[in-house]
């Protein structure tokens, strides 16, 4: 498979996005479980393919709808769509997007901001482990765009008293 360049999105569409993967993330914590979001943008920048929440702790909002573009969409498209996600994704996730060939992450606020907001709550065990060095692993040039300064206190704004409050829940 040969890897071409992606389309650059504009500031204006990061923005949009990461405002819409963050409403995502606002009714998965209106359903209970964690305040994470993550959509699947097409190749043309601006078309939604899909919309994650989070479900769990192992099904989190990106490796969930990663999986389910792989098995809706081929690796040629999926090159060439983006990831946007409220949180740098984690090992896992960054892992099953590098499968699914998704050839671009968009992220508002990094792990390492995450582990501030959720302390050591059981529920979230952040892991130290940037995204980019886990695709530096690999042998696709996965690109990624974050973190986003703009966006980062609305995206960590729902995880503000969430993990005191709901340290003992799953999902």
């Amino acid at each position: 498979m040969h890897y071409t360049r992606l389309k650059p999105l504009t500031d204006d569409q990061i923005t949009r996005h990461l405002k819409r993967a963050n409403e995502v993330a606002r009714r998965a914590m209106g359903l209970g479980r964690h305040p994470f979001g993550a959509i699947l943008v097409g190749p043309d920048g601006e078309t939604v393919l899909a919309e994650q929440g989070n479900v769990n702790t192992v099904n989190h909002a990106e490796s969930v709808l990663a999986r389910t573009a792989a098995l809706n969409y081929s690796p040629d498209v999926l090159w060439q769509c983006t990831l946007v996600t409220t949180a740098e994704p984690c090992a896992m996730c960054a892992g099953t997007q590098y499968w699914a060939n998704i050839g671009r992450v968009v992220y508002a606020m990094t792990e390492e901001r995450l582990l501030q907001l959720t302390g050591n709550a059981d529920e979230n065990p952040t892991m130290s482990l940037p995204c980019r060095e886990v695709f530096s692993r690999g042998q696709k040039p996965i690109e990624v765009v974050g973190p986003v300064p703009a966006l980062e206190e609305e995206i960590a704004a729902l995880h503000q008293g969430f993990w005191a409050a709901h340290s003992g829940s799953q999902g």
